[in-house]
C-alpha cells in the first residue's frame, strides 16, 4: 500500500463513506486533534511509568482510533435509508467511559487531596501528561462545534471529557510517583 495517494494535492481529503471536504473542515480538524492527542499520550507511555498505567494508555490509544473514526464518517453515508448502518464503525461504549471512572478512583485512593488547581510540570513526564490533558480538552472543544453541525454518537463527547479528567488524575498519580513537586496555583491578591 502506498502511503501516498495524490488525492489531497487540491486540498480536500475523503471521510469515511468516500465524501470529499476541504482538508480545513472541522471534521477533520476535529479528528486530527484526535490523532495529535493519541500522539501526546504515546510521548506519555513511552516515558518511566508503572506497566499498568502503560497498559490503560494502549487501551486509550485504541479507542482514540475509534473515537477517529467515528470523527472521520460521514453521517449520511454511514446509514441507510432503512436506518441500519451501511458502515461498519466501531463504538464508544459506556464500559469504555465507566473504566476511565474506574481508574480514576483506583488512583485518587493514594493522592493526597486536592486543595488547590496545580500548576503543571514538576516532571518531563508529568508536562507530557499535562500537554496530553491539553490536547484533550482541545478535541473536546472541536468535537462539540462538529456534533452540533453534525450529530454523531454522544457517547464518543462523554469519553473525551472523561479522558481529559483520566489524563489529570494521572499526572497527579506521576507526580506522586515520581516525588515531583506538586506546586499549588494560589491567586494572587489584589
Amino acid at each position: 500500500m502506498k502511503i501516498y495517494t495524490k488525492t489531497g494535492d487540491k486540498g480536500t481529503t475523503a471521510l469515511f463513506g468516500g465524501t470529499r471536504v476541504p482538508k480545513h473542515h472541522i471534521r477533520i480538524d476535529s479528528y486530527g486533534t484526535v490523532d495529535e492527542l493519541n500522539s501526546h499520550i504515546g510521548l506519555v507511555r513511552d516515558q518511566e511509568i508503572d506497566t499498568h498505567s502503560k497498559d490503560i494508555l494502549v487501551i486509550i490509544q485504541n479507542k482514540l482510533f475509534t473515537v477517529g473514526a467515528i470523527l472521520a464518517t460521514d453521517p449520511e453515508k454511514a446509514m441507510l435509508k432503512s436506518g441500519k448502518e451501511r458502515l461498519n464503525i466501531p463504538k464508544i461504549t459506556e464500559e469504555d467511559i465507566k473504566q476511565l471512572e474506574e481508574e480514576m478512583d483506583k488512583m485518587n485512593e493514594n493522592l493526597p487531596e486536592m486543595t488547590h488547581f496545580v500548576l503543571p510540570g514538576g516532571h518531563t513526564t508529568v508536562s507530557y501528561c499535562h500537554i496530553a490533558r491539553c490536547v484533550c480538552r482541545r478535541a473536546e472543544r472541536l468535537a462539540t462545534a462538529l456534533y452540533e453541525i453534525e450529530p454523531f454518537q454522544e457517547a464518543t463527547l462523554k469519553y473525551l471529557n472523561r479522558l481529559s479528567d483520566y489524563l489529570f488524575v494521572l499526572a497527579r498519580k506521576l507526580s506522586y510517583d515520581l516525588q515531583a513537586d506538586e506546586v499549588k496555583w494560589i491567586p494572587e491578591k489584589m
